[in-house]
């Protein structure tokens, strides 16, 4: 069958954003959470035994976890301009989102955007994992590979899940300012000695960001700084009214849950078996999109919760359609999308064998213990 094209797809009638739908959306993924909150005290203050406590906790846990991926998911949107109609919508929105989970928007935004322009080119973007090509694996000392295999198992989607939202904001910012001060403390005297004085407070060049997707740029910075601000007051507040040791515990366990399921979301939609994985010269930014991302066979109601993501190879094909639009986009152009890979919950687990790029052959392999 003949190549399919970018403008084979109908796209355009799915582009139309809604500020009201959106508006909606945001309402009612906000007010639940408020509301689960509100109930959380409830249940501390009352004179139930511990047992009964953590019974009636369980399903908050499962309730806050699943909300905290739809506000997630409402950010991505906004990340790209899809959400809302104007720019200033989306960022005003998406930085608010973005408090909920303690992670900054832009930086996340604009390395998500990265993500979308090199999607199946293996050569430039190496996945949620930064997966190794095979001459590289192959490089590795015996021990060495064991531990690239234990880290990119799926257990590790909980303290990775953990790292993501509740520590790596908080250490890129420390970092960056211990860098920033040992730079101006090194630099003074040789600036001031050259009359150079101006040029002490130049950001840009002095900024040396431990994350890629952190403080890149002044705004970016800036960005960082008054998230990690609100959040970490915001946090000293829910310890004053809920208890240090209750909040920390208890907020750092349904932000580890909704990372590790984001994660794993992702995961599953870009490595696979026979995913495209090309080199650049080879790549294709349509073939990419359609079969470079998996489309996941899941439950509506989960769904809802991951804002339609699972209707990936559309998103992928034009991240400016809203997540309100992704269905109906997807089933019109379903016979264009005969190739694309469906997957259902079963078959997450097996995806993550899908750890080696053989850049020779251009496709994922399972590692295997012949490879170990």
């Amino acid at each position: 069958m003949p190549k399919v094209k970018r403008s084979d797809f109908l796209i355009q009638p799915f582009l139309k954003r809604n500020n009201f739908r959106a508006l909606y959306q945001i309402i009612s993924t906000i007010f639940p959470i408020i509301s689960i909150w509100l109930i959380v005290y409830q249940i501390t203050n009352q004179p139930f035994s511990l047992l009964i406590k953590g019974f009636l906790l369980i399903p908050i846990i499962c309730f806050l976890t699943l909300f905290s991926s739809r506000t997630f998911s409402l950010m991505h949107d906004c990340g790209h301009n899809s959400l809302f109609s104007t720019r200033k919508l989306n960022r005003f929105f998406g930085f608010l989102l973005g408090l909920v989970n303690g992670i900054p928007q832009k930086s996340w935004s604009i390395d998500h955007a990265f993500h979308h322009r090199n999607n199946g080119n293996w050569e430039i973007y190496k996945g949620p994992i930064d997966v190794l090509n095979l001459e590289d694996y192959n490089s590795l000392t015996k021990r060495e590979k064991t531990l690239y295999k234990i880290s990119r198992n799926w257990l590790m989607l909980f303290p990775g899940g953990f790292y993501y939202l509740v520590l790596k904001p908080r250490l890129g910012l420390i970092i960056i300012i211990v860098n920033f001060i040992k730079d101006i403390l090194k630099e003074t005297f040789i600036k001031i000695k050259n009359r150079e004085i101006s040029k002490l407070l130049a950001i840009n060049s002095r900024v040396k960001p431990p994350f890629s997707d952190y403080g890149d740029n002044f705004s970016e910075l800036f960005e960082l700084v008054i998230n990690n601000i609100i959040v970490i007051t915001g946090w000293i507040f829910m310890c004053k009214w809920l208890g240090v040791v209750f909040f920390l515990s208890f907020y750092s366990l349904v932000l580890t849950l909704s990372a590790s399921i984001l994660i794993c979301v992702f995961f599953v939609q870009h490595n696979y078996e026979n995913a495209y994985a090309k080199k650049t010269k080879n790549w294709d930014i349509v073939d990419g999109a359609i079969l470079g991302s998996s489309n996941l066979v899941i439950p509506n109601w989960l769904n809802w919760f991951l804002a339609d993501i699972s209707f990936h190879s559309i998103h992928h094909l034009s991240e400016r359609i809203p997540n309100y639009n992704l269905r109906a986009c997807h089933k019109a152009n379903i016979h264009l999308l005969y190739h694309s890979k469906y997957l259902k919950l079963s078959d997450f687990s097996n995806c993550f064998k899908y750890i080696i790029w053989d850049n020779k052959n251009e496709k994922l392999i399972p590692i295997s213990y012949y490879l170990i």
